[in-house]
């Protein structure tokens, strides 16, 4: 018999890993977006996600509605721990999605649309950060319910994981903008993406110092004997796609940099996974405890076994059709 709880815990894990990644340099490019300082950069800058932006965005809305449709319990304990993140990162991305409709037609106040585009997408980035931090750090449950106060949310912790996440997503964004661009705007991200590359994996190595130690949980994952012989893996290559990050950087080549930081990425999420699991909600839930009927289960499950493939597949051609470099000329329109 399928374990339908399992294997929905890792579809929605894949929805969120993908969202990260491809939503990811979405933001890190708005992040950085003001850091250009020629109108024309800023263009080519936006045309370079232009085409792919809101598909983007799919795997968030499958990670979060498969959340509430599969794990009903997680998602409310989940939200409302995090119900001021959660509005303060849906107004930055609302903010940056009016801003790339917006801007490209303003005639008037354009500088406004510049700022809503960069601060949205930073503050969505920050919010993230926070989110994730506030899982790792643990959400207060009693009587499966959430048991904390409305600002349990905002800890040192979660603070440090947030400067983590908005640097990493710029890393990826001047990643693919080395990709995606050429001449002055591709060394300018080159110039970035070398500060920003170190700063990421400083930050990746005190968050991954203090996690063990949150957690008694954690810390048997992680440093007892014999789980170091598995988990030790994970820093290992993350060291291994930091170095192909930075041989790209110093070869000029135009493809590795992204790659080596989509690697630092999945694979700091798969460390993710071995703190998380077998909890929903990190130390207090279980995938199973939160989990709906089988039947339940089953039935979606037989609907995303359709609906996953086309979602991958018209998220490939977009990325096949608007491949190579882009210009000032390839307008959003």
């Amino acid at each position: 018999m399928l374990d339908y709880p399992l294997i929905w815990a890792f579809l929605i894990a894949v929805a969120v890993m993908m969202y990260v990644v491809l939503d990811g340099f979405d933001l890190g490019i708005g992040a950085q977006f003001l850091m250009e300082k020629k109108e024309d950069d800023r263009d080519v800058m936006m045309n370079t996600i232009a085409p792919v932006w809101d598909g983007n965005e799919t795997w968030l809305v499958l990670g979060g509605g498969g959340l509430l449709a599969v794990f009903p319990l997680a998602y409310s304990i989940i939200l409302p721990a995090l119900y001021i993140p959660m509005i303060l990162m849906l107004i930055g991305l609302i903010l940056r999605g009016v801003a790339f409709e917006y801007r490209p037609r303003a005639t008037h106040a354009f500088l406004w649309w510049d700022w809503a585009f960069c601060g949205g997408s930073a503050l969505a980035a920050l919010m993230q950060g926070v989110s994730l931090g506030t899982l790792v750090h643990g959400i207060p449950v009693q009587d499966r319910h959430f048991a904390g106060g409305a600002f349990d949310w905002l800890s040192p912790f979660s603070i440090l994981t947030a400067l983590a996440v908005l640097v990493g997503y710029m890393l990826l964004g001047a990643g693919w903008l080395i990709l995606k661009t050429s001449g002055q705007l591709q060394e300018n991200a080159r110039r970035r993406a070398k500060i920003l590359g170190p700063a990421l994996l400083v930050l990746i190595g005190l968050v991954s110092l203090w996690t063990p130690f949150i957690n008694a949980d954690y810390f048997s994952k992680w440093l007892a004997w014999p789980a170091v012989l598995y988990t030790s893996l994970v820093p290992v290559l993350v060291v291994a796609c930091a170095g192909v990050f930075w041989i790209g950087l110093r070869e000029k080549s135009d493809w590795m940099p992204f790659v080596g930081a989509l690697g630092i990425f999945i694979t700091s999420f798969a460390g993710l996974g071995i703190s998380f699991y077998p909890y929903i909600v990190p130390t207090s839930v279980t995938i199973w405890q939160a989990a709906g009927p089988d039947v339940s289960l089953s039935f979606l499950l037989a609907g995303t076994v359709v609906l996953l493939p086309i979602i991958l597949i018209y998220t490939a051609h977009a990325y096949w059709v608007f491949r190579g470099k882009t210009d000032s000329h390839g307008g959003y329109h």
